[in-house]
């Protein structure tokens, strides 16, 4: 079925996720009866979203089109590009996912803690082509923060459709080199649309190289004399191996904790990534065996987060490791926007119990991104000179920031195109325009339950964290149509009840009052409007009385 925004000769180009945000990136290509994705993301929950595991997108567009859908495309093996596959997978059929190299070891262990869900995944390599009726696809290598990333090249019949994936240009890599080659080919055979990351484009210089950060790693790591802590992205497999060449620089094994880090450490390993003699890793028991200075506890929770192994050693509730005066605790990436509080109360607890911490900083390079700066932003629009171009991944200020550094590279105004999710761009080799929205909101997903938690839950446990619950228990004589005895008031993070035993009476005496009137004006016992009197005669009470507004919930028996 042709899509009701694009004349039949238009490729669509549209976001389900990955615009207006960082994470859930979710990039889709349609022509005609094909559709090909890019990438199935997930993102990590702020504080708001009390209660949420993942965020995902709206998959509802691909449900209702999964006839076309041909291929799942994957840039690179982080979260925010892969994390949602099993979720994606349960709801819509995937005839093939194309992955390369690291990002396949690491789906592929995703996907054992979601028994039951089939899939079929083939692994490219960096020059194949992969074609289909309409659509071809093909790749060329960057280098990011995490091995074998890719950018993918969608050929349409209007024209070639780039898509970056996550991207720096660095000179001296720890792993192998960008395909700059193919790159600047791409360029100069003509490219229609560039989609391009736009994480880092507010930062002004290059992104420094991983090779300043491996030989400052080394150097803290040759001047600690306690055990060495050191938390960082699970993901960033790079950033593993430099601490594990510390390690064994200066004659330390390494105990790693979180499931994420060992699952990271398990597929590095197995894929050759992550390079150690044998013995290096030892577990947790074997620890009272070696000296504080022959230890490196390598483990997540670098953001902050609450149940992360680096969080639970700050607050003293890990079960097997315990932070010693002497520590040192080496904070091995930047954050992540909206993580510094977690971040800031981690490090607090550490020096609490007198262990050492450092972040980074100009003295001590413990991290880089992985994602370019804005001059690494102008090479690419350079090498591209694209023919219309839609800044992805990022904040809406970020996208603004990279189109307007596109029009200063050359970009004809008006071929700028910074879209919120869901808005469809339509293409024809010569024109672009934004073509109607296509259903693309955010999806909460709340332990293994998916989709089942909607704004209203969210807005009622906000009311719940912040003002509590009371509850008014009442019982009801159906034949006398009367109360039995005073109705009984319960608080659960609102008030302390022994404390306010005054206020207490007074609303048991203000909800009977109220439910004897109702009882008295309506000739039958109706259970709904009760409920619907005491709520509206509460809220105002409650907040005359305490200006707050816990949640209400009146439970009515009749006997």
């Amino acid at each position: 079925m042709q899509n009701q925004f694009l004349k039949k000769h238009e490729v669509g180009v549209f976001a389900l996720g990955g615009l207006g945000e960082v994470g859930k990136n979710m990039y889709c290509v349609e022509y005609q009866d094909e559709i090909i994705i890019i990438d199935a993301g997930v993102m990590f929950p702020d504080e708001s979203l009390l209660g949420i595991d993942y965020v995902i997108p709206d998959y509802t567009y691909l449900v209702e089109n999964q006839d076309k859908i041909k291929a799942l495309v994957i840039t690179h093996g982080h979260e925010d590009h892969i994390g949602g596959i099993p979720w994606l997978l349960r709801h819509v059929k995937i005839p093939k996912i194309y992955a390369n190299g690291l990002a396949v070891g690491l789906i592929k262990n995703k996907m054992q803690e979601h028994q039951g869900i089939k899939y079929n995944m083939l692994e490219f390599f960096d020059n194949d082509i992969i074609r289909f009726k309409h659509l071809s696809v093909s790749f060329f290598r960057t280098n990011h923060s995490i091995p074998d990333s890719f950018g993918v090249v969608v050929k349409t019949p209007q024209g070639k459709i780039v898509h970056t994936g996550d991207f720096k240009f660095d000179f001296t890599p720890t792993g192998k080199d960008a395909d700059y080659a193919k790159i600047a080919r791409l360029g100069h055979e003509g490219v229609l649309l560039l989609l391009s990351d736009s994480t880092g484009a507010e930062v002004d210089a290059f992104t420094k190289s991983e090779t300043t950060v491996s030989e400052s790693i080394k150097d803290i790591f040759a001047n600690i004399e306690g055990r060495a802590v050191v938390a960082t992205f699970a993901s960033n497999i790079h950033r593993v191996q430099q601490i594990v060449e510390a390690s064994i620089a200066t004659n330390r094994k390494i105990a790693v904790f979180g499931r994420s880090m060992e699952r990271t450490v398990e597929v590095g390993q197995e894929l050759g990534y992550i390079k150690a003699p044998h013995g290096t890793f030892v577990g947790a028991r074997a620890l009272r065996h070696f000296s504080p200075k022959e230890i490196t506890i390598l483990c997540t929770g670098s953001q902050g987060e609450p149940f992360a192994a680096l969080s639970r050693i700050a607050a003293g509730t890990h079960r097997q490791i315990k932070v010693q005066s002497g520590d040192t605790v080496i904070f091995s990436s930047s954050a992540i926007p909206g993580n510094q509080t977690g971040i800031n109360k981690t490090i607090n607890q550490l020096f609490k119990r007198d262990a050492n911490v450092i972040t980074h900083s100009p003295l001590s390079d413990t991290h880089t991104s992985g994602h370019g700066g804005n001059e690494e932003l102008k090479l690419m629009l350079k090498l591209i000179k694209p023919k219309f171009f839609m800044p992805i991944h990022g904040e809406h200020r970020m996208l603004k920031i990279h189109a307007q550094t596109a029009i200063a590279c050359g970009l004809k105004p008006g071929n700028d195109f910074v879209m919120d999710n869901g808005d469809l761009l339509a293409l024809s080799s010569n024109k672009a325009a934004i073509k109607g929205k296509i259903q693309a909101d955010s999806v909460y997903i709340d332990g293994k339950g998916i989709g089942d938690i909607g704004s209203v839950v969210l807005k009622d446990r906000k009311i719940l964290s912040e003002d509590g619950l009371l509850s008014a228990i009442i019982t009801i004589d159906e034949n006398k149509k009367k109360l039995i005895g005073n109705s009984v008031i319960v608080s659960r993070g609102f008030v302390y009840m022994k404390d306010h035993t005054a206020l207490t009476k007074e609303i048991s005496q203000t909800v009977d009052k109220q439910i004897q009137a109702t009882l008295d004006k309506y000739s039958t016992i109706n259970v709904g409007l009760i409920k619907r009197d005491v709520i509206r005669l509460l809220n105002d009470f409650i907040v005359s009385k305490t200006e707050r507004n816990p949640m209400i919930l009146p439970v009515v028996k009749v006997v």
